[in-house]
């Protein structure tokens, strides 16, 4: 299926451009050669930024409802390849085939949403003779596409959080440069390649691939650029807001999401959404469940559960339907988790199960006694690593989620009504899931985080906001 993208070009301009340079891109998996990618050079990366901004008039004069009918279009033909777009995430991402498959229809419903979308932009009229001078004058506003985007994405989902900002970039009247993470690239040239045949004009969309450093440097300096969207790394991402002076940012950087489960869940009904959260796609997701508090009195039970809920996982290739999990991004990955395993053993943690890795598969790990201060508690694992630490009151695991220098989501599975709105309201993160676990996400709801989780929102509506620009009308009939 792969064969006839065994080496990939440039997209600029609405055109396939040869590279200077080239790198391979190996399988997470089996380390097998996929595909030759390009590394664009600043210069190429120039060549994309002319044709975004030479394109960007073009799509801001555009009407909705043909911005509408692009992306109408660009759905018919996802949903005709979305097989082969979700043996393309297995491949490049070593993401489960079912859960690939996954993705592919949450893509998919992401376009349908930008299009419906592109529909609904519009101002509001100001009462102006509410205040004394106003007699006579009627004022509105409008909404007017922000011009350039650059948005950076990352290895996790390499079709749908690309869809979250090209598509409500697309739908606002924007032109986009897309920089796909290196270990996913070709995600994002089946992408291009769709939206030329669903009619986007040339300039519209430009993919260029390569070195962060390189290219993210040069997108987020540059003056014609007027948004950043990015997803990846604290360290990146305050680095990105340091350096975009008065462009937007959107930044999604990452959490160690919690879940709290309190005295009166039903363990055997969350049991399976837990495990499902804490190990989809080796937890490779920035909303996985990382820390579980459980109410002292249900601990040993839920423990129990989870850790034969565990074993039963399959792991192994990702081209396999059967398969539940399989490698992490890279071989560096695995070894960072197994020293950060190893690290909170010393320290007084217990492994109950997993702990090891075979090739690039790190097995399924549930840790218990796990301090605060320890890395697999305090940072963003991105691993399929959980810990389960016993609480003896809502308050003290409120305050267990809260100590952490990130904000992204989190979950309480609670029958009282009074504890959910108690935790609603003191949990310090961008959403609060109760009765679900914090990796709960739907693709039109507004999602972002607080402290070192980010700033801005995505969800198709959210992103449109900050994709435009108001702009106030005054018309004086005095």
């Amino acid at each position: 299926m792969l064969k006839e993208r065994l080496k990939k070009n440039l997209f600029i301009n609405g055109e396939w451009r040869t590279a200077e340079n080239y790198s391979p891109l190996y399988s997470p998996y089996s380390g097998e050669f996929i595909a030759e990618v390009p590394a664009a050079t600043i210069e190429e990366v120039e060549l994309a930024l002319q044709s975004a901004y030479a394109a960007r008039k073009t799509m801001a004069s555009m009407p909705s409802h043909q911005r509408a009918t692009i992306l109408e279009n660009l759905v018919k033909l996802l949903e005709q390849r979305s097989e082969e777009a979700a043996q393309i995430i297995a491949m490049e991402a070593a993401k489960p085939l079912s859960t690939a498959r996954g993705e592919v229809a949450r893509t998919i419903q992401t376009y349908k949403f930008s299009a419906e979308e592109a529909k609904r932009i519009h101002g509001e009229t100001i009462p102006v003779d509410a205040a004394p001078g106003g007699e006579g004058k009627i004022a509105y506003t409008v909404r007017e596409p922000i011009g350039v985007v650059a948005a950076i994405t990352p290895f996790n989902f390499p079709m749908n959080l690309v869809a979250h900002k090209v598509g409500p970039a697309i739908a606002s009247g924007n032109t986009v440069i897309l920089k796909p993470a290196r270990q996913t690239p070709l995600s994002a040239y089946f992408l291009a390649e769709l939206l030329q045949e669903a009619g986007l004009p040339a300039g519209a969309l430009n993919v260029v691939t390569g070195s962060g450093s390189t290219i993210g440097e040069k997108l987020v300096t540059d003056e014609r650029v007027q948004k950043v969207s990015f997803t990846g790394s604290p360290e990146v991402g305050i680095g990105i807001r340091n350096k975009a002076g008065l462009k937007r940012v959107t930044l999604e950087l990452g959490s160690n999401a919690a879940v709290i489960i309190d005295r009166d869940a039903d363990i055997d009904k969350i049991i399976p959404r837990c495990v499902s959260g804490a190990f989809g796609f080796q937890g490779q997701v920035c909303i996985s469940l990382q820390r579980v508090y459980v109410h002292e009195d249900i601990y040993t039970t839920f423990v129990e559960k989870f850790v034969a809920a565990t074993q039963k996982l399959v792991l192994g290739d990702p081209l396999d339907t059967a398969t539940d999990v399989s490698a992490l991004i890279s071989p560096q990955d695995v070894q960072r988790s197994l020293d950060w395993i190893e690290e909170a053993k010393q320290q007084g943690a217990k492994i109950v199960t997993g702990g090891k890795a075979e090739g690039n598969i790190l097995f399924p790990t549930v840790l218990l006694n796990v301090d605060s201060t320890m890395k697999v508690s305090c940072q963003e694992v991105f691993a399929p690593i959980v810990l389960i630490n016993p609480f003896s009151s809502v308050e003290e695991a409120i305050e267990l989620v809260n100590n952490s220098r990130y904000g992204l989501q989190a979950g309480i599975y609670t029958m009282n009504i009074h504890t959910a709105f108690d935790a609603a309201q003191q949990l310090h993160v961008g959403g609060v899931i109760i009765n679900d676990i914090p990796t709960f996400r739907l693709d039109h709801m507004p999602y972002g985080g607080v402290k070192e989780s980010g700033t801005g929102r995505e969800g198709i509506k959210y992103a449109i906001e900050e994709m435009t620009e108001q702009k106030l009308i005054v018309f004086n009939r005095n």
